[in-house]
């Protein structure tokens, strides 16, 4: 008798391309114990995801490492970037996207807020006065998010937290209506309007800096009781500096709540 087997597809897929804080880790010239550490998960290129359905793929954040990062993880299509904030460590890759404008033979849809809009035209100006629309050029198709928008099918909703003296958006990702995802790389803290929008979210990703307090990032305990307060089914932190070992670190955690790492995928 034949048996059929069917392969149930994610809803979305993440993948982290780079789980690492501004400096990336290991951190230059130190020599502390997680920056000599020989466990791959300790090695943190500067924070990024990949978002994937079965029709779109896009990116959050062009980090300095992107080059490296697409090439790691052999990425070959690109339909959108979006930007959480204008930090160095969250646009320098911007040029990166050249390639794939080249590839897909057309402009590339970026997404982001009004104001980091206007620092991604300030500083990649070249990019945006429409002198260099070559095949093999990035070439710009600007978004300015001011409410909720779609990517193919996962519904995007723009959630502004609070990054030092500044306010940066974090994303909810859903599809169909369900909420499944949201993404907060870089936050001090999460105001309640937003803890109400991500109750019960099946994934939560997190800044979650070092053990002691920061002006601008979560520290480990703050993460975890923002994990515990929204009631996220899994819990996953990131834009991590060289205070955390991976291992160490993991023996801390409710099974729930994991440290995230580079080239970590998961699904939902």
């Amino acid at each position: 008798m034949q048996v059929w087997r069917f392969q149930v597809m994610a809803e979305l897929s993440i993948t982290f391309l780079g789980t690492g804080t501004s400096q990336g880790v290991p951190f230059v010239a130190c020599d502390c114990a997680v920056c000599r550490s020989t466990d791959s998960r300790d090695k943190r290129l500067r924070s990024s995801i990949l978002v994937e359905a079965e029709d779109v793929t896009f990116l959050v954040d062009t980090t300095p490492d992107l080059r490296a990062q697409a090439l790691r993880h052999n990425l070959r299509r690109l339909d959108a970037a979006i930007f959480t904030h204008s930090h160095t460590d969250h646009v320098a890759g911007f040029d990166d996207l050249r390639r794939f404008c080249e590839l897909a033979d057309r402009p590339m849809p970026v997404y982001a807020s009004p104001h980091t809009m206007a620092d991604l035209r300030r500083v990649f100006y070249y990019a945006f006065d429409g002198q260099h629309s070559f095949r093999n050029y990035v070439r710009p198709e600007p978004h300015e998010i001011t409410a909720p928008f779609e990517i193919g099918s996962v519904e995007i909703i723009p959630a502004e937290v609070p990054h030092g003296k500044i306010l940066v958006y974090g994303y909810i990702f859903a599809r169909g209506g369900r909420k499944l995802a949201a993404y907060f790389s870089d936050c001090h803290h999460v105001p309640p309007a937003v803890i109400a929008q991500i109750l019960g979210i099946p994934v939560l990703i997190i800044d979650a800096l070092r053990h002691e307090s920061h002006p601008s990032h979560l520290s480990l305990s703050e993460a975890l009781e923002v994990a515990t307060v929204t009631s996220a089914g899994r819990a996953y932190f990131t834009h991590i500096g060289h205070d955390l070992g991976h291992e160490e670190t993991e023996k801390l955690l409710p099974s729930h709540v994991r440290l995230a790492h580079d080239g970590l995928r998961i699904e939902i």
